[in-house]
């Protein structure tokens, strides 16, 4: 009984995302959780390819069903990646299978975390519109800046959640990981404002 309080315990405490001993950046010891980037932008691709599949159907031949699923699919994936991680979301299964050859190339969980909770907000906004009948410029124009933002990420490797993460802790809103931190572009590199001291 003491050993599974003892495992409960553990398991409550562990960090977001992989915790990958040994790793360092720069000389710098990475201590927050990470991604594989590679994994992450497979998972972007993947989702981008059923979201433009759908939003054919619905822009070209007025069929909602397809967006109608995929956005109630879209809403479960990345709500798994929000808390879970990528790692147990189907999308990101099978972006893992897909990159398995690749040497990975490891990145903070906790930006990318903020930009899933933007996809959680999105999708579930979709499925809500979608499935409540309204059809139109709405939800085909809400559907283009979600293919949007996971075309970045997916061809780009930009994670426009993650920019928005990075000027969040630039302001003080969200409090900055005291643990190091490595992302794509620098999006996780908080530079000083004028009078202010680095964080």
């Amino acid at each position: 009984m003491l050993s599974a309080l003892v495992r409960s315990s553990a398991y409550s405490r562990r960090p977001y995302g992989e915790v990958m001993l040994g790793l360092t950046h720069d000389g710098t010891e990475v201590r927050a959780g990470v991604f594989n980037e590679h994994q992450v932008r497979a998972a972007a691709g993947l989702t981008m390819a059923l979201g433009a599949v759908a939003f054919a159907y619905a822009y070209f031949a007025a069929f909602y069903l397809p967006i109608q699923v995929v956005t109630a699919v879209f809403f479960v994936d990345f709500l798994i990646r929000m808390i879970a991680g990528i790692g147990y979301s189907p999308t990101g299964l099978v972006a893992r299978w897909m990159t398995q050859r690749e040497a990975p190339h490891w990145v903070s969980a906790k930006p990318k975390r903020f930009a899933w909770s933007i996809g959680v907000v999105m999708s579930f906004a979709m499925t809500l519109i979608t499935n409540g009948g309204i059809r139109g410029d709405v939800p085909l124009t809400i559907c283009l800046m979600c293919l949007a933002l996971m075309w970045m990420e997916a061809v780009l490797g930009l994670c426009l959640g993650c920019e928005i993460h990075r000027l969040l802790v630039r302001r003080g809103w969200v409090r900055h990981d005291e643990a190091f931190e490595i992302c794509t572009h620098g999006s996780c590199a908080i530079t000083p404002r004028r009078g202010g001291a680095a964080r």
